[in-house]
């Protein structure tokens, strides 16, 4: 297929690198989607979960360490916090430092259910990328570099 009508400096949309991860990242969204899905979690709530129970209990953790740590939006982190709050996941306290933030906290059934969850959502990382064959270490060397080019 040629670039016929859009001027692209591109004889063929598989040689774009932004138009193949964007088609990649697809894909593996609903395989993660499916994954999770018998666990009640969204992919986000997941991530954040995880990523929360991953920072674990060494001090307070906030809103903003979380959202950091897991490359998310400050904004939605708030949102998907209250649902996983509301769903006895989480519990946000005042920060003892900072009056302005809140501390966050994995419940017991949190971390049982991000640890139950992380068995599928890796199964799931481990068949998606096994076409990857031994240049997984290598894609995942390059992503690393774009993150932090990001």
């Amino acid at each position: 297929m040629t670039a016929r009508e859009l001027n692209t400096e591109f004889a063929d949309a598989d040689e774009s690198p932004g138009l193949l991860l964007w088609q990649v990242t697809n894909r593996w969204q609903a395989a993660q989607r499916a994954a999770l899905k018998p666990y009640g979690l969204t992919h986000v709530q997941f991530v954040l979960l995880a990523g929360l129970t991953w920072l674990g209990t060494a001090g307070p953790v906030t809103q903003r360490h979380l959202a950091d740590h897991t490359a998310t939006d400050a904004m939605m982190t708030s949102q998907v916090l209250r649902t996983l709050e509301a769903a006895e996941l989480v519990e946000r306290r005042p920060h003892p430092h900072d009056a302005r933030a809140r501390a966050l906290t994995v419940t017991a059934a949190g971390r049982e259910l991000a640890n139950r969850a992380i068995v599928a959502v890796e199964q799931c990382d481990r068949d998606f990328f096994a076409a990857l064959g031994s240049d997984a270490a290598a894609f995942t060397r390059a992503l690393r570099t774009l993150k932090k080019t990001s």
